[in-house]
């Protein structure tokens, strides 16, 4: 709840839209939006995702994740920890991934999503790593199989971990960017695959955010 009312009140401020005129656009009286906005009030799934979707915010839904409780059943325990709200994040393929961001639409009907507790700035969207070119001996290590969620909003700078695609490719590749003695690089975790020099040719789709194995 939490973190859906930072996102909220963030995007809100980004585009000066005040209680009074998201009350508006939901219907709704500005006191019942305050509530929802002060913790007073705890609004449904149904309408958190109202309230992202008047913002402008259609690529982000809320979703609930049940915990198992780790006491007994006949214990009780506070909704705030049996029932926590994430995001969820379509499922994209590394053929013109980017489509995720230009044209979500067309991804959202794979009907495929995956959770996170991300609350992201642009259209995230997952992708499951391919090959060992990132599968480190030590140190960070992304290996084969795992998902990694992807931002496009976030700024890709030197140290962080990048989806790229040349012009020439229809396969976008996933790689870290380093700088070195001015020049930029795209450079796997595996020694065994070379570094690349990144040019402007090279279009940075987004940064890698989170990674996470399912068992």
């Amino acid at each position: 709840m939490d973190k859906w009312i930072e996102l909220v009140k963030a995007k809100m401020s980004e585009l000066k839209v005040t209680q009074e005129i998201l009350a508006e656009r939901l219907g709704m009286s500005q006191g019942g939006v305050g509530h929802w906005l002060t913790k007073r009030r705890q609004p449904g799934i149904d309408d958190m995702n109202r309230v992202l979707q008047a913002l402008g915010m259609e690529f982000l839904e809320v979703a609930l994740v049940i915990r198992e409780p780790e006491s007994s059943p006949d214990d009780e325990m506070p909704l705030s920890q049996k029932y926590n709200p994430y995001f969820r994040y379509p499922v994209s393929g590394w053929r013109e991934p980017a489509e995720v961001r230009d044209g979500e639409q067309a991804v959202y009907g794979k009907a495929r999503f995956e959770l996170s507790d991300y609350h992201a700035q642009g259209a995230a969207f997952w992708l499951k790593v391919a090959g060992d070119a990132m599968t480190a001996p030590s140190g960070i290590s992304i290996a084969e199989d795992m998902l990694i969620l992807v931002d496009p909003a976030v700024s890709a700078e030197p140290g962080k971990l990048v989806i790229a695609q040349w012009p020439d490719s229809a396969e976008a590749t996933f790689r870290k960017l380093i700088e070195e003695g001015g020049q930029r690089y795209l450079v796997p975790l595996n020694p065994t695959y070379p570094k690349v020099l990144y040019t402007e040719e090279c279009r940075i789709i987004g940064v890698v955010v989170q990674a996470t194995a399912k068992f």
